[in-house]
């Protein structure tokens, strides 16, 4: 199969045209300073050369080969750690990380973008460095200055690594039952007691110390903390010690992600320093989380874009049937490309995966403005990320698993063997619906929190925005721009009137959420497709002009209309989902 190659041209018709980087950027003092459209662009270029040159390369093999615990080590695949060290060296864990510590300051629009290319290249070998980023994200928030100058550099270099410990046997999201304890100690620090599974990079051999952010409760407490709890102690001095109480139970046998190290971490009286205040943990903790969120969307997003790549040029390649009304050459046998069904499959990823690129950038810019802008912009736009974290994770996970499952059915029964790799995609792919929160607490977070949780003031403030938005294309046909403001209003009639319901029936939300939140991912993804076509128009490439047109088209006719199934789910409310008694299932 051909390597993985970014899109590179989509990328910047993004940054530069829809969501207007530039602009943006230089309204942003402390990104201005840092970063402009060409240094965006020389990025974008080196992140898709490492990617596909020394990333992709690693992902068959290392599904091949997965990781091995072999007494008190953790060992990743051959080439893992060769190529991690030249990744670390390159800046590239830090590229959105502070630069008081090392880190590149890079905006986050730009990152998304470079996060896909990785995931897309390898999702076994991205997640350490994701998790990395995210652990230093939590650390440089609430921790202490002394944390932070004593952890972030290490981490932002790549030299030390980050994890997120959280889930333990009796308590998977209900994290009200951890019982992981944390003792004070007199000098100040605390020794961290219990056991945590599934934890992903918690221990291997890419990095000489790992660092754990831990869940733990303190003596005589319900409430949960969060502590910074190095694998290897660290000396006054900044250099190692002795190790630290931290070992590996075991590592997990899975699915996928086979050179990811997803570890049972015990500690025993390790010593831990308490990040933020004690009893709000989880507050800390969801700093990381929400980008986690975020990043394992990309990741459900990468997949699709590999998984297009691959099916696409099988279909041009591989002969079989003859396309209907007789082969355009004469042949006894075409490219399957010709074929209706084939079509619909490689339309639907691609303009799915198009389409939640754009998400992925919106969402980094509204990050962006929400850390460096000021006043209400900075206060809206940190509304929108609550509202769209959630969208983000679950809309993109599980349309990604959808492209990564229909590019396998382009293949036929040659998706199903390992030696055409697309078998590895859906693999893979397959957990990042399930971890960060599975997609259904995303949608009920979504719908219970985020939409009725102000009582619709975000999602009324969203809508009215891109209605507004919309009133300004110039180049879009006015009947779709119709459709997205019809759906929009169903959007908001159909949360108002679960407002109005949700104390009568408390279980309401829960069941309604995955439908209101996929309706409202289609019907996004319909704005954000009439914004590209609106700034296609004056796009230099003719080919790139022809194809999101087509696009555009494909998706208004055949998947927008998807929004009304999600509707109607929603509207048929709770009653026959909540009706027969437990025992009779």
């Amino acid at each position: 199969m051909n390597p993985y190659q970014a899109p590179l041209t989509d990328m910047r018709f993004l940054l530069e045209q829809v969501f207007d980087a530039p602009t943006t950027w230089s309204q942003l003092a402390d990104i201005a300073e840092m970063v402009d459209i060409d240094t965006a662009n020389a990025i974008l270029e080196e992140a898709a050369k490492i990617s596909s040159e020394l990333i992709h390369p690693l992902n068959r093999p290392g599904d091949e080969q997965g990781v091995l615990h072999d007494g008190d080590k953790v060992i990743t695949p051959d080439g893992y750690t060769s190529v991690y060290e030249q990744y670390s060296q390159g800046g590239w864990i830090g590229l959105c990380g502070d630069p008081e510590f090392g880190g590149m300051g890079m905006p986050k629009m730009l990152g998304v973008l470079v996060d896909e290319m990785g995931y897309s290249a390898c999702n076994a070998f991205t997640l350490y460095g994701s998790l990395t980023a995210g652990a230093a994200l939590c650390i440089n928030a609430h921790g202490s200055e002394d944390l932070k100058e004593t952890y972030l550099p290490k981490l932002y270099s790549g030299e030390w690594s980050g994890a997120m410990d959280m889930t333990e046997p009796q308590a998977g999201s209900d994290l009200r039952n951890i019982r992981t304890k944390a003792v004070p100690l007199d000098d100040g620090s605390y020794a961290i007691t219990g056991s945590k599974i599934f934890i992903t990079g918690g221990d291997h051999d890419l990095t000489d110390n790992v660092i754990h952010l831990v869940l733990a409760k303190l003596p005589d407490s319900k409430g949960i903390s969060l502590f910074l709890v190095p694998k290897i102690a660290v000396n006054a001095d900044g250099s190692l010690g002795d190790a630290n109480g931290v070992s590996v139970g075991s590592i997990e046998h899975k699915m996928g992600l086979k050179g990811s190290a997803t570890c049972v971490m015990n500690f025993d009286e390790a010593k831990g320093y308490l990040v933020g205040e004690p009893n709000r943990g989880l507050v800390c903790m969801f700093t990381m989380m929400n980008y986690e969120r975020l990043a394992i969307g990309i990741q459900g997003l990468g997949s699709a874009q590999a998984a297009y790549q691959m099916a696409a040029d099988y279909a041009k390649e591989r002969n079989q049937g003859v396309a209907a009304g007789g082969s355009p050459t004469g042949s006894d046998s075409d490219p399957i490309i010709v074929h209706g069904d084939v079509r619909r499959m490689l339309l639907t990823i691609r303009a799915m995966t198009e389409g939640g690129r754009a998400l992925s950038v919106f969402t980094g810019k509204q990050l962006d403005i929400a850390k460096y802008g000021e006043g209400e912009d900075k206060a809206k736009a940190a509304r929108y990320v609550g509202l769209l974290t959630p969208v983000a994770k679950a809309f993109l996970t599980d349309r990604g698993l959808d492209a990564t499952i229909m590019a396998q059915q382009v293949f036929g029964g040659h998706g199903y063997i390992r030696e055409t790799g697309i078998e590895q995609l859906v693999r893979d792919t397959r957990i990042a619906q399930i971890y960060e929160g599975t997609n259904g607490i995303q949608a009920i977070d979504f719908l219970g929190r985020k939409v009725t949780g102000d009582n619709l003031a975000a999602l009324n403030e969203f809508v009215s925005e891109i209605k507004g938005q919309m009133r300004e294309f110039t180049n879009v046909d006015a009947v779709n721009v119709a459709a997205v403001c019809a759906r929009l209003d169903a959007l908001v009639d159909v949360a108002e009137t679960i407002n109005e319901h949700k104390t009568q029936q408390p279980a309401l939300i829960n069941a309604s959420a995955v439908d209101f939140l996929d309706a409202f991912g289609y019907t996004v993804y319909a704005y954000f497709w009439l914004a590209m076509v609106d700034k296609v128009a004056t796009h230099e490439d003719s080919i790139f002009v022809e194809q999101k047109n087509f696009l555009a088209k494909f998706y208004f006719d055949k998947l927008l209309p998807k929004a009304d199934f999600h509707l109607a789910q929603v509207r048929a409310g709770d009653d026959s989902t909540m009706a027969m008694p437990a025992e009779l299932f």
